[in-house]
């Protein structure tokens, strides 16, 4: 009986052996596998789930207040930079504009004067100098009729009331001469300080013309912003704003997300940000689209602290008890406008991304300041331009000139008048 158990319990023993040496080899190639993914995959890729699309949102706030009485876009329409979203009611902006214009025209009639009275006031001077001539003429002859008088008082051929009379007419003509000098002076400093208002500048350049020309530009402006553009394309979104509402100036009436330039978040752990580097590439699907559609981006940047310290309510870890809890450091992600342009993302949506850290010749931060604008639009440019048009349509029309003109004849009057006075004349 022992001879028949011997062989089984051998037989236990060698399959029991044989288990283990199976079970040891699988652990073997489990850890030999696992050993190469680490190697060849896991410690070249940092993947997360906590991803999501992230756009500018441009809001759409009016620079005036007004009355609210057309909107041209609503929530989902697509619209180009340029074209009117809310229109504003302008009458009473149109009603500054008309003064702002009449003041300005007023002005240039002003200033137009000043210089013309540069050669009436040299005339002036001329004139007095004139009358000083006369006036010295005068005090000579009542001079020599004094003195030959005095020379025959002796005698008695001259009486004493002709002797006084003629020492009364020399002191009338002194005096003449003394006030036509005073006139004289005068007449020069009337015409001083009227070149100074006109000396060095033009009409145009004349400070009360541009004082004037600057409250045009302001109500022509202030006309145009009672329309409000789109300064971007994109699509529209929150529209809040309604029919006769009176709006205030800055008050948000709706947004345009241009969907064209959108970016991805993802927010890794902090133990996986060591091998992450600006340029690497990314790997990243939408959960929208399913793992059927792939993006394929670079990291664009490293966030400067983690999502905890710029909350709104930030963690006060110095207070009670404490657990340490993991942080996250948003990693921005640019994509391929061609893929995003076949595959529309929306701002918001999930995102997973996979990171492919084996290329470490990049930077952690930045280290240079961006070469352009992130963003830019020359929406507004051309209300400057129009305001100068308008500004100079009524300074050509109260100078006596069309505005088509680009200068007049070197000889004419306006040229005259726009030419530069440099002292008396």
């Amino acid at each position: 009986m022992n001879d028949t158990q011997e062989p089984a319990g051998a037989a236990r023993n060698r399959r029991r052996r044989k288990g283990l040496l199976v079970l040891t080899g699988a652990l073997a190639v489990a850890g030999l596998v696992w050993a190469v993914y680490e190697w060849q995959v896991a410690s070249r890729y940092e993947s997360t789930d906590n991803a999501y699309v992230q756009g500018n949102v441009v809001q759409i706030t009016p620079q005036i207040g007004g009355t609210v009485v057309a909107i041209h876009a609503d929530d989902t329409d697509f619209v180009q930079a340029g074209q009117p979203l809310v229109q504003l009611d302008p009458v009473d902006l149109k009603v500054a504009l008309q003064q702002a214009e009449a003041q300005l025209a007023q002005t240039v009639r002003q200033v137009r004067t000043l210089y013309a009275n540069n050669a009436s006031l040299a005339a002036q001077v001329r004139l007095r100098e004139a009358d000083i001539g006369r006036a010295e003429a005068e005090v000579r002859r009542a001079a020599d009729d004094l003195k030959r008088r005095q020379s025959l008082s002796g005698n008695g051929a001259v009486s004493r009331e002709e002797l006084n009379h003629a020492g009364a007419q020399l002191a009338q003509a002194q005096s003449a001469l003394a006030a036509a000098q005073a006139g004289v002076a005068a007449a020069r400093e009337q015409l001083a300080s009227n070149q100074a208002q006109t000396e060095g500048t033009t009409v145009e350049q004349h400070p009360s013309v541009r004082v004037a020309a600057a409250k045009v530009r302001e109500a022509w402006i202030a006309t145009q912003r009672a329309a409000l553009p789109a300064p971007v394309d994109g699509y529209v979104a929150r529209r809040t704003v309604q029919l006769g509402q009176r709006v205030a100036a800055g008050s948000p009436l709706m947004a345009i997300v241009p969907l064209h330039q959108v970016w991805v978040e993802a927010n890794f752990k902090e133990g996986q940000l060591r091998k992450v580097r600006i340029g690497q590439p990314v790997t990243l699907t939408a959960d929208v689209y399913g793992q059927k559609v792939a993006y394929h981006g670079t990291v664009a940047g490293l966030g400067a602290g983690t999502g905890a310290a710029f909350a709104l309510l930030p963690a006060q870890n110095a207070t009670g008890n404490w657990i340490k809890v993991v942080q996250r450091v948003p990693v921005r992600v640019a994509l391929d406008p061609e893929e995003v342009a076949r595959h529309p993302l929306r701002v918001g949506l999930s995102m997973d991304a996979t990171v492919d850290v084996s290329r470490q010749d990049g930077k952690s931060l930045a280290d240079a300041p961006r070469p352009a604008a992130v963003a830019q639009t020359p929406v507004f440019d051309l209300q400057d331009a129009a305001a100068d048009a308008a500004v100079q349509r009524v300074i050509a029309a109260n100078l006596g000139r069309a505005p088509a003109r680009a200068a007049a004849p070197s000889g004419s009057r306006t040229a005259a008048l726009d030419a530069p006075v440099h002292g008396a004349h």
